[in-house]
C-alpha cells in the first residue's frame, strides 16, 4: 500500500512540475542576437518594432530585388532563433523576393515571454508594418515552420494571403503532446493549445505543405489530419526519408520557390 501511495503522489508530481513549467518547455527561448553582418546574406536588415505591451523586438529582413515579387514571412520553430533561420530561408532572396524574418518575444535577445497569444499580436504588428511599407496582402506570403506553422493559421484564418506554406506542421499542440506523454493527462494540461485543426477551414489562401514521414517531433499523420481538413487549394508534399529539421536535404527548395511563384502569377 505504501508503495501504490508513493507512486500516486509522484506521479502527481510529475504532472503539476508538467503543467507548471510548460512554458519553459514549449518555448526554449532566450538565445542572444548575434551581429547581423555575420549571417553573410545582402540586403539584410534589422526593424525595430515595437509591441502593443511596450515591448522592443528585432526582426531581420531582407526587401525583394524583383519588381512584384512576394515578400515571405518566416516563422521559424521553437527550438529557433533568427540566425539559424537565414541560411536554411536565403533561398527566398536568391530568387528576388523579399524575407522577413519574425524575431519573436523572448527569442534571439528579444524582451519578453512567448506565449500563444502574444506570439500572434506581435506576428499582427509585423504583418501591419509591411502594409506601412506598401506590402500588400497579395503579395505577402506566410511560411510557417513547425511551431511557427500554428502561428501562420492563426494569421491566414483571419485574413487572406498569396499563400501559405507549412512546414512539419501539427494538428494542436495539445494532440502532439498527449502523443509524447501518453502517461500523463497531456492534452488537459495545456494553456497554449495552437490548435490549427480548428482553423483549417477557415483558411482561403493555397496551401503547401510538407513534413517528413520520419518525423519524431511531430508525427507526419497530424500533417496529413490537418491537410485533410484544408479547403482552399492545397498541395502535400511528405518525404519519406525525412525527419524533423532535414526536410530541406531532400531537394524542396525549387518545388517551394515554384509553388510560392506560381500562386502569385495566377494571381
Amino acid at each position: 500500500m505504501t508503495i501504490l501511495w508513493l507512486g500516486v503522489v509522484g506521479y502527481l508530481l510529475l504532472t503539476g512540475l508538467m503543467f507548471a513549467f510548460q512554458r519553459t518547455l514549449m518555448y526554449p527561448a532566450g538565445q542572444t542576437l548575434p551581429e547581423i553582418e555575420a549571417v553573410g546574406l545582402p540586403g539584410l536588415s534589422e526593424v525595430e518594432l515595437t509591441t502593443k505591451d511596450g515591448l522592443l523586438q528585432r526582426h531581420w529582413y531582407v526587401p525583394a530585388r524583383k519588381p512584384g515579387a512576394p515578400t515571405v514571412v518566416v516563422f521559424h520553430g521553437n527550438a529557433g532563433q533568427l540566425a539559424d533561420r537565414v541560411p536554411k530561408f536565403s533561398f527566398f532572396a536568391d530568387a528576388g523576393y523579399g524575407v522577413f524574418f519574425v524575431g519573436y518575444r523572448g527569442y534571439s535577445g528579444n524582451e519578453g515571454s512567448p506565449t500563444q497569444s502574444d506570439l500572434v499580436e506581435d506576428a499582427a504588428t509585423v504583418l501591419n508594418w509591411m502594409r506601412d511599407q506598401g506590402i500588400s496582402p497579395e503579395k505577402t506570403v506566410l511560411y510557417g515552420e513547425s511551431l511557427g506553422s500554428g502561428v501562420a493559421v492563426q494569421l491566414a484564418a483571419e485574413q487572406q494571403f498569396a499563400a501559405v506554406v507549412l512546414e512539419a506542421p501539427f494538428t494542436s499542440v495539445a494532440d502532439v503532446a498527449q502523443a509524447h506523454y501518453w502517461y500523463l493527462p497531456a492534452r488537459w494540461l495545456i494553456l497554449d493549445q495552437w490548435n490549427s485543426l480548428a482553423k483549417a477551414d477557415m483558411l482561403r489562401a493555397p496551401v503547401l505543405l510538407i513534413h517528413g514521414e520520419q518525423d519524431a517531433v511531430t508525427n507526419v499523420r497530424f500533417g496529413r489530419q490537418l491537410l485533410d481538413a484544408i479547403q482552399a487549394p492545397k498541395e502535400g508534399i511528405f518525404v519519406p526519408q525525412a525527419g524533423h529539421n532535414d526536410l530541406y536535404n531532400f531537394g524542396l527548395r525549387e518545388r517551394v520557390t515554384n509553388f510560392v511563384a506560381q500562386t502569385i502569377t495566377v494571381q
